[in-house]
């Protein structure tokens, strides 16, 4: 068996090719591309507090802080309701959050999120906002959504590499011992039932969004105990499916699983059940943009009503109202936003600092993330299964790529790959440094050579290697944090001030950004006195 390629050897190889001349695309230098991310000038300034007074003063209803999913599916919910007397402020020059994107002459590609699963059916909000983006195209008889097939994932959707050879799917079906294929059979099936179960109020044992799921003690003490241990309880040791748990770990909380709380752990697998994906329930929408692509869509349903480039820095009631200071980057001046309510739909760790009130956010920790877009002049091939849209790593760090132009699979020539890898085998914070410091340089070396290590016919086509780093791209969902924690975060919260983000459920998700979107929104207008039918 291949064994996996740590971090550390990653590193030194990368090491020696710099020392080497970074030679190793062709026999040549590394490729050009820039190396960008969140604005760490405007957060770090956040944290220093050392903005000027506000010389202009506005006036709304309701103040939205914040244009990530959370921030923009408030503002659609408020438009939705017919209230049109809100503003949404955003420190970045544009919305969207981790679910931004780029582009380049060959196609557009995501610097973050780059997938929505089908929606579950108590996802009733988020099915709303699909249909009128013209996602879901109408129903079966029995009331089942039809999605647009050109937003459904084409064939092949997934492969990964296992012993230097690429298999069809994410769990490799050769090459594998009879106790690991015993392990991986057991395994899939206890997820089954755990996706079927429900508590004895009625509800899913694990549901998306997570509100939604059972309360019973017996699914919430889960939440106690990590992954990693839960696996020891059950007696499964196998590599192999400790390599998978880890992948699925990483992917969806950028976190390894003896830092994963068991009940996040298992909801990976347990939550999804897509109404009209299909007898397996598993499928996804994706574009070449990725996530972008919905939240541009959103952020058109509140045309007008953003001001990007605005730094909030301080939020303070008043009265019967708020007022939030932001600092406009365009003109150098600060601005006194005063309204009747706030949806602070920003990470915990800002909140804490707009709010001291709110609560400390010690105990919520981000995930840092290096995101890679990587121009080929042709695309990828491999030994064994045919490219899929995610090709999945089993001998590296990294999480694999998917292919942005996977969409239009007819299409020859270049392409884009999206490279994926959490920063998640040292402490957070170590890994911010490190994204920091090390130079592109660095991490080019790296891309180039994981993804030449599982498609050696790339040589010679690497023409561009873009980097993107996410210093706290997506809250870590640590035992006891989910029904410890985060409830606790929301218990601090009164009127007029309402919180909208994911980081609120613990689980770094375009669906429960959506809904705490969603909940603030209406919370909001609840206490404004404006009349609604309630979506969730």
């Amino acid at each position: 068996m291949t064994h996996p390629i740590d971090r550390r050897t990653l590193m030194r190889g990368a090491a020696l090719a710099g020392a080497a001349g970074l030679s190793g695309c062709a026999g040549g230098d590394l490729p050009p591309g820039r190396l960008e991310g969140a604005d760490v000038a405007r957060g770090h300034r956040l944290r220093k507090g050392d903005f000027p007074a506000p010389t202009r003063t506005e006036t709304t209803d309701i103040v939205i802080a914040g244009g990530g999913v959370a921030g923009l599916s408030a503002a659609w919910r408020l438009v939705e309701a017919g209230f049109d007397r809100f503003r949404l402020l955003e420190l970045e020059d544009e919305t969207g959050g981790n679910a931004r994107a780029g582009r380049n002459a060959v196609s557009a590609y995501p610097l973050g999120a780059h997938y929505l699963p089908v929606p579950n059916r108590e996802a009733k909000a988020l099915r709303l906002m699909l249909r009128q983006a013209g996602l879901i195209t109408g129903e079966q008889p029995d009331g089942t959504p039809v999605y647009d097939p050109y937003a459904l994932c084409a064939d092949p959707q997934e492969r990964i590499f296992w012993n230097g050879k690429w298999q069809e799917g994410l769990i490799p079906h050769m090459g594998l011992s009879a106790v690991e294929q015993d392990e991986l059979n057991a395994f899939t099936y206890r997820m089954g039932e755990f996706s079927k179960a429900t508590g004895s109020d009625g509800k899913p044992a694990f549901a998306i969004p997570m509100a939604y799921s059972s309360s019973d003690a017996q699914w919430l003490a889960l939440d106690a105990i990590s992954m990693s241990r839960w696996l020891d309880q059950q007696g499964w040791t196998s590599p192999a499916l400790r390599r998978h748990v880890r992948y699925c770990c990483r992917d969806d909380y950028g976190t390894e699983p003896e830092h994963v709380s068991a009940w996040a752990g298992i909801h990976y697998f347990a939550a999804r059940r897509g109404w009209g994906a299909g007898d397996s329930g598993d499928n996804e929408l994706t574009w070449p943009e990725g996530n972008a692509w919905l939240a541009r869509w959103l952020a058109g349903r509140a045309k007008g009503r953003i001001a990007s480039g605005r730094t909030v820095f301080a939020a303070r009631r008043g009265g019967e109202g708020i007022s939030i200071d932001s600092f406009d980057t365009a003109t150098g001046a600060s601005v006194r936003t005063t309204a009747k309510a706030a949806i602070l739909a920003t990470p915990h760790f800002i909140t804490a600092r707009l709010m001291p009130e709110l609560g400390s956010a010690k105990r919520f920790s981000y995930a840092p993330w290096l995101v890679a877009n990587v121009t080929v002049d042709r695309r990828p091939a491999g030994r064994g299964a045919l490219l899929a849209w995610d090709n999945v790593s089993g001998a590296s760090e990294s999480l694999g790529y998917v292919v942005a132009t996977h969409q239009s699979a007819s299409r020859p020539g270049p392409t884009v790959l999206s490279w994926y890898m959490p920063l998640s085998r040292q402490s957070p914070a170590e890994a911010r440094k490190e994204l920091l410091t090390r130079p592109a340089e660095h991490w080019q070396a790296m891309v180039r050579d994981d993804l030449l290590a599982t498609n050696p016919d790339l040589k010679g086509a690497i023409r561009r290697i873009d980097l993107w780093r996410w210093g706290h791209a997506m809250i870590r969902p640590e035992p006891c944090f989910l029904f410890g924690t985060a409830p606790a975060a929301r218990a601090l919260v009164m009127p007029p001030v309402f919180l909208a983000h994911s980081d609120l459920s613990g689980l770094s998700l375009f669906e429960e950004a959506h809904y705490r979107g969603v909940l603030a929104a209406e919370d909001a207008m609840r206490h404004l006195g404006h009349p609604f039918e309630t979506m969730l």
